[in-house]
This record gives structure tokens, C-alpha cells and sequence, in this order.
């Protein structure tokens, strides 16, 4: 099994999402009392949200950039970084290191392939909306992205950072985030992706007769995959 290396704090509520996923697909592929081997290095959130909110980006990624070199150091086979938005310096952060980073928009990507879903809804930051950085890396696998208005961009990143990232789950806001859903599915989308990690705290497949693609799930699940060399 390789070593998971895990850059995580981004937010700490979605990080333990993917500590319980990964350990769940090793326990299920492997059976017995296994677990996953994993190194993590947690950030300070409030450190990289200073960096987002003031654009400056290069700070941010010396801050992954060195997370990812000391798991590398510390026997880490590849790197996961356990956030949507801060995708945005994957670049920076690989060429610091010497293993593979499983890159959380290419993976979500291939399971959109494998469900035949061509044009997909997606919900998260406004950075992660807006930006080319992520939607570039789903248009490359040939999926069309749908983005909700400026307005619900405004609501959906103030519900991730002002609820979501501290703990805080609003029924008033998960009402607010179905109807974009039906406003996204009503424009053509015919699956949604949570791009952010907390959203999953959110919202549920249960809450959907529309595919869901959490890509907390889907990033833990492949690093899981990943570390036992599995492909499903």
C-alpha cells in the first residue's frame, strides 16, 4: 500500500470527510482491520483565506508548496490536496515535489466521463466558479460547465465560508442551494458537482433526483484507489 500524503485544513470539516472515506474504501477493498496509511500536514486556514481574499495567490502556494515538500520528506508516495479552490496552485505545488498529485477537477472529470454526463452544474467558491483553473480541466475532458448567476456565485461562497468552514449548517441555506440546483438543471445541466468540499455537509444525493458528484468523496475515494494501485 502506498503512503497517502494529505494537505488538509481546508477547511478542517472537510478534511475529516476525507480521512473516513479513504479509511472506509481501504477497509472495503481490503477487509480485515485494515487501514489506510496516510500522512497529513494541516494548514491554518485562516492563513490561506487571507492569501484568497487578497489575491495573492504566490504566498499561497509557498504555503502547500512547503506542506507537500515535508509529506514528500516524511515518506508520502503521492499528495492530495483536500480543497477545491486551492487547486489553483497545483501547478506550484507539484513542481515542488517529486511524487504525483491527484488533481481533484481530473478526477472528478473521469467519473463525469464514466457516468455520460456532458453538461454539468457546478457549485463552489467563486474562485472555483469563475476562475479557469478548475472548469478548464473539466471543458479539456469535454464536459460543458454551468455556473449559477453573479448573485447565487455571491450567496454560495458566503454559505461556504461563513457557515460551511465553521460548522454551521442552515436548512435556509440548503433551500437556497436546491434552487439553483433546479435553476442549473432547468439551463441543461444533467449532473451537479459540489466543488467545494463542504458542500457534501449540505447537500445529499438523497436530496436530488439529478447525479450528484461530491468531490470529497470522489478525490478520497481515488487517493484510496490510488494507494492500493486499484482502478474501478
Amino acid at each position: 500500500m502506498k503512503t497517502i500524503g494529505l494537505i488538509g485544513g481546508m477547511s478542517w470539516e472537510s478534511t475529516v470527510t476525507y480521512y473516513r472515506i479513504i479509511n472506509e474504501t481501504v477497509k472495503e477493498k481490503l477487509g480485515g482491520l485494515h487501514s489506510a496509511k496516510i500522512l497529513m500536514y494541516s494548514v491554518d486556514f485562516e492563513e490561506i483565506e487571507n492569501c484568497q481574499s487578497s489575491g495573492n495567490w504566490a504566498r499561497s502556494a509557498e504555503i502547500l508548496s512547503d506542506a507537500a515538500h515535508r509529506l514528500e520528506t516524511a515518506g508520502a508516495d503521492f499528495i492530495v490536496i483536500c480543497t477545491n479552490t486551492m487547486h489553483k496552485v497545483a501547478p506550484e505545488v507539484q513542481a515542488s515535489v517529486s511524487v504525483p498529485l491527484l488533481h481533484i477537477a481530473a478526477v472528478t472529470a473521469r467519473r463525469l466521463d464514466e457516468a455520460g454526463v456532458p453538461t454539468v452544474g457546478l457549485l463552489g467558491t467563486r474562485y472555483t466558479m469563475t476562475q479557469e483553473f478548475y472548469v478548464d480541466v473539466l471543458r479539456e475532458a469535454g464536459i460543458s460547465v454551468l455556473i449559477p448567476d453573479e448573485n447565487d456565485i455571491r450567496i454560495v461562497n458566503n454559505i461556504i465560508f461563513d457557515e460551511l468552514c465553521v460548522g454551521i449548517i442552515r436548512e435556509e441555506s440548503k433551500m437556497h442551494l436546491l434552487r439553483m440546483i433546479g435553476d442549473l438543471r432547468r439551463r441543461g445541466a444533467k449532473g451537479i458537482i459540489l466543488g467545494c468540499t463542504e458542500l457534501g455537509l449540505l447537500i445529499r444525493q438523497a436530496d436530488l433526483d439529478l447525479p450528484v458528484f461530491d468531490t470529497a468523496v470522489i478525490h478520497a475515494e481515488e487517493a484510496a484507489l490510488e494507494a492500493l494501485r486499484w482502478r474501478e
